[in-house]
């Protein structure tokens, strides 16, 4: 039996990671995207990653000149030492008014003279990586589909007879996919540029094609960033688990865990619904700084609120949350939804856990979270496999969603509390002139809870529980009447956050 060879990496850890550990070697790959997606950029990785390794690696460059390829690689803080650069543009190209062609061709050479000097290059090199940029310009050149093909088929004969991996670059001059260039090719990377209605552009990968590889399907979010393209593999859950025991996450405050029938368990994932204001973010906040005190690591994700927000309710509430963070113990980091890309979102949430050894991630809110997002059900979808990743992680996962309204009926913008193991329901409601909070627990999954309202505050000593909200109807309409002969109303204290 023969021995697979080793493959060789992309350059790209993310896009390793996406094909099961790289490309087969000696075979002719196309990336293809229009300008501006980042081929050149994820070409010159791959070829970087051959210099690193010893290898003789060769860009020919028929669209760009040597000089612009240069500036790119140093914007990225890379030096192109090591990588051979054949550049087929003439230096010099004027336009003839006195001709009716606008521009020359990219080599002023016929196809066949431009292929023949690629294959003495190679001959005399010897590489064990290339990359074409681009096909474009030989599509020019060829001026008939039959002919181009012919010749995207004679590069590929070429090099099958050659120890070499080959990317052809094609920035996508021509109408329609180039169905016969994808059949011609081992494998086909397709990048994207998608602008958005507000808020910086997302850039996405698919991989179309890959003979004899098994590779995450879909769309996969990348970046551009000094020192190349960020690929975020789209998270599937299914291929993490871990085993942990699921024993209760403690809140730290012994009535509220009463309430939860013991508390959350870990692995977990409860939604905190209600109005803005209501307590929700202090409640999550909580549970964070229950987890320091315990040793353990949480991260707090803001989409609407920074730090000095955050912390400055905290101290309201006497909670050392000031100390946790300089600690690191508890790790603040704000979200711009406009900047961030749900899969670089996710990316981050995973390298919480992963390598920082987050135990309690809070999500604040999903509102915040849904306007990364072109299309609610991509949401709900995305949301449930980074719950699932959570819970197989054994994870407690604090998800906060604002209602729509203070007061009486309420709007929730999505309904997610079915992806919810557990969901504690905050409200306001008004007694005799003044404003109160109620909280309930209305479902968990992983067991009994209590099934009474209670009145809650927030104090200078934290979150204090008052008892069942017995005789009251309609707490949770925002209009109680009362029908008891006994108040259950936690007394008017000075100590009360507003």
């Amino acid at each position: 039996m023969t021995e697979e060879a080793p493959r060789v990496s992309t350059g790209s850890e993310g896009l390793d990671d996406i094909l099961g550990g790289g490309l087969d070697p000696s075979r002719l790959y196309l990336y293809e995207g229009r300008p501006g997606t980042g081929k050149t950029t994820i070409a010159l990785q791959f070829l970087l990653d051959g210099v690193k390794k010893g290898e003789r690696v060769l860009y020919i460059t028929l669209s760009e000149t040597e000089r612009e390829l240069r500036l790119v690689a140093r914007r990225h803080g890379w030096s192109l030492d090591g990588v051979d650069i054949f550049e087929l543009v003439p230096p010099e190209t004027t336009l003839d008014p006195e001709r009716e062609l606008t521009v020359f061709h990219p080599a002023e050479v016929e196809l066949s003279e431009t292929t023949k000097l690629i294959f003495d290059q190679v001959d005399a090199i010897n590489p064990t990586r290339v990359v074409c940029d681009s096909l474009s310009e030989l599509r020019l050149l060829a001026q008939s589909p039959l002919r181009y093909r012919r010749q995207v088929l004679a590069v590929k004969h070429y090099f099958a007879q050659r120890n070499c991996t080959v990317l052809l670059l094609d920035d996508l001059a021509s109408k329609g996919e180039d169905l016969q260039l994808h059949s011609i090719a081992h494998g086909v990377v397709l990048l994207e540029q998608l602008a958005i209605d507000y808020g910086a552009e997302r850039r996405r990968l698919r991989v179309m094609k890959m003979r004899g590889i098994a590779f995450r399907g879909g769309y996969h979010d990348f970046t551009i960033k000094r020192g190349g393209l960020v690929i975020h593999p789209r998270l599937v859950a299914a291929e993490h688990h871990t085993t942990f025991v699921g024993d209760f996450t403690s809140s730290g405050n012994a009535e509220l865990d009463q309430l939860l029938g013991g508390g959350l368990e870990r692995g977990t994932n409860v939604l905190l619904i209600g109005a803005a204001g209501v307590g929700k973010s202090s409640l999550a906040l909580t549970y964070a700084l229950a987890a320091a005190d315990r040793g353990e690591h949480a991260v707090f994700f803001a989409f609407d609120e920074g730090s000095g927000t955050l912390e400055a309710r905290a101290r309201t509430l006497g909670l050392p949350l000031d100390e946790k963070l300089e600690k690191g113990s508890i790790r603040f980091q704000q979200i711009d939804p406009a900047e961030l890309s749900p899969g670089e979102f996710a990316a981050n949430v995973r390298r919480s856990v992963d390598v920082d050894g987050a135990r309690v991630v809070i999500i604040d809110s999903l509102n915040g979270y849904m306007n990364a997002m072109p299309d609610e059900r991509f949401l709900v979808l995305q949301m449930h496999e980074l719950l699932s990743y959570l819970g197989q992680q054994g994870v407690l996962t604090i998800l906060v969603l604002a209602q729509h309204g203070l007061v009486g009926p309420m709007e929730t913008p999505i309904d997610i509390s079915y992806l919810s193991d557990a969901v504690l329901m905050l409200r306001y409601f008004e007694v005799n002139g003044t404003v109160r909070r109620a909280l309930s627990v209305v479902k968990k999954r992983s067991g009994d809870h209590e099934k009474t309202i209670r009145e809650f505050r927030l104090t200078k000593e934290g979150i204090n529980l008052g008892p069942p909200l017995v005789g009251f109807h309609g707490i949770f309409a925002g209009s109680p009447t009362y029908h008891g002969e006994d108040a259950s109303l936690m007394p008017v204290g000075m100590h009360e956050r507003d």
